[in-house]
């Protein structure tokens, strides 16, 4: 049967979970060997082989994709102390003690209390003007 342009000959589609046939397979062959592969690798670390080691580490430590940050920063409830917690951050990065990556995440934090701050401010003061009238 010719199917026409758009149309599926399975307009259901393939059932949630279904595997690939050949998936199937290949991973029915890694598990029965699965041990046995370890131990090999795991033995030509140990042996000094290199790609060995990292494939070993990379699995039973994955890389981090963050960490902890201690930084002392001060009160941020004013503009002044926004403004000192940003100049901590930036020297922080520059001592090398935060990745720059992490020195922005800080700083974009920093940021957002600024702009709460700030609305908070606004705020007090139209609520101060509006009583005054």
């Amino acid at each position: 049967m010719v199917w026409k342009k758009g149309e599926s000959g399975n307009p259901i589609g393939k059932p949630a979970g279904a595997r690939n046939k050949a998936t199937v397979m290949v991973t029915a062959i890694m598990e029965r060997g699965a041990r046995e592969i370890t131990e090999a690798v795991v033995g030509l670390a140990k042996e000094g082989d290199l790609s060995a080691a990292r494939l070993v580490l990379e699995r039973l430590v994955p890389p981090a994709k963050e960490r902890p940050i201690c930084l002392s920063l001060p009160d941020t409830s004013t503009a002044d102390g926004i403004a000192q917690a940003q100049n901590v951050i930036l020297q922080a990065v520059a001592a090398g003690d935060l990745l720059p990556g992490e020195g922005s995440t800080l700083a974009g934090i920093v940021e957002a209390r600024r702009k709460a701050v700030e609305t908070l401010e606004l705020e007090q003061r139209i609520t101060a003007l509006e009583e005054k009238k």
